[in-house]
């Protein structure tokens, strides 16, 4: 098979005499600020510890806005891989995940390898995120991918394209109800699971001040105080609407100048961004 891994920075390699347009990989400020325990269940999973060894392909599980992406993208940055994040629709189709045939400007057609392909073919890590949007036909493409034989095959390009040794996956999974139902032969491929639960206080009040470094010390109370009551009635408010009300509400203090009250503003914000059912989360002693 003619398939040598390109560097990073290379946008063609041909394979089996066809050229494929390869992507390249996102960079984003994201750190793991949570619990080290769920990062260390994924670095375990990634790890090849003999020859006759291959990665497994973790499935990280929790609620929207949790942190799986961000736990997935820090886990590939320590172990110095370029990430490929894809984004999982109900309308992703198997050559969405695999290599698309595009018309050029002369009018011909080219093959683009998707974020997927591109990380497999580079040696880089590849995050399906919101992977349980998909339906069981784009499934379906990815079965020998995550079983020992580790290639895929696209129909389109008439290719069989084997994945670089150094290649790892990771899929996010959100726990709701807007989703497929995974096929049990898909399901056995993504082992292990890890469960990403809502974060304690004061990772919450970390991660608020890591993404909003200017935030007011009674804002961050505010907020955290909000989320964590919020958890403890398993609402699915997450640090994600914390720091947009936080963001909100700290833009609003700063254009009124004094001229209305901080807890009031506070308030209205979480009110604006989550709606009034928030409010049965709102403590009268804030």
């Amino acid at each position: 098979m003619n398939q040598t891994p390109p560097s990073e920075h290379e946008s063609r390699i041909t394979i089996q005499g066809v050229e494929i347009a390869l992507g390249f990989p996102d960079e984003f400020k994201f750190e793991w600020i949570g619990q080290r325990d769920v990062m260390d269940q994924l670095l375990a999973a990634w790890l090849v510890i003999d020859k006759n060894d291959i990665p497994l392909n973790p499935r990280l599980v929790g609620k929207p806005g949790v942190g799986k992406t961000t736990l997935a993208y820090a886990a590939a940055k320590q172990i110095n891989k370029p990430v490929y994040i894809f984004q999982c629709t109900m309308d992703t189709r198997p050559e969405d995940l695999l290599i698309t045939p595009v018309v050029d400007k002369s009018g011909g057609i080219r093959y683009v390898a998707s974020a997927l392909v591109t990380a497999m073919i580079r040696g880089g890590v590849c995050i399906l995120d919101e992977a349980n949007r998909m339906s069981e036909k784009s499934w379906a493409s990815l079965a020998p991918l995550l079983d020992t034989r580790r290639y895929i095959e696209s129909i389109v390009a008439g290719l069989k394209v084997s994945a670089n040794p150094e290649f790892r996956i990771c899929v996010t999974m959100n726990d709701d109800a807007s989703t497929f139902e995974i096929p049990e032969y898909i399901h056995s491929r993504l082992q292990p699971q890890i469960f990403l639960d809502f974060p304690e206080a004061e990772e919450e009040k970390r991660i608020l001040r890591e993404n909003l470094p200017f935030l007011d010390e009674n804002i961050m109370d505010y907020v955290v105080s909000f989320l964590q009551r919020a958890h403890a009635s398993n609402e699915n408010y997450t640090i994600r609407d914390g720091i947009n009300i936080a963001r909100y509400a700290a833009k609003r203090i700063s254009s009124l100048k004094g001229k209305a009250e901080a807890k009031n503003l506070l308030r209205q914000a979480i009110i604006m961004t989550l709606g009034d059912e928030a409010l049965a989360y709102i403590s009268d002693e804030n």
